[in-house]
């Protein structure tokens, strides 16, 4: 089993991770910024390498979840 000063290192790690990774969710999905800032960073250029791993942010994004979920549990336990 993990001792609990490595699991709550991990556990605030990939709940870094989580608040990064959803920021990349969002500035690359034109449905959840909108037409205004969507259209303004796709004129940027580069921007649309970035568009293009849209599905690679989210993949990022539930596997740090579930592992942050996962070593919360693990160190804290479950709160009821």
């Amino acid at each position: 089993m993990i001792n609990s000063l490595l699991g709550a290192k991990l556990a605030y790690i990939f709940g870094i991770t989580n608040l990064i990774s959803l920021g990349l969710v969002f500035f690359s999905c034109r449905c959840l910024m909108g037409p205004r800032l969507s259209k303004l960073l796709l004129g940027i250029r580069g921007y649309s390498k970035f568009y293009q791993s849209h599905c690679l942010w989210w993949w990022i994004f539930f596997i740090s979840a579930i592992l942050h979920i996962y070593f919360t549990l693990t160190v804290y336990g479950d709160p009821l």
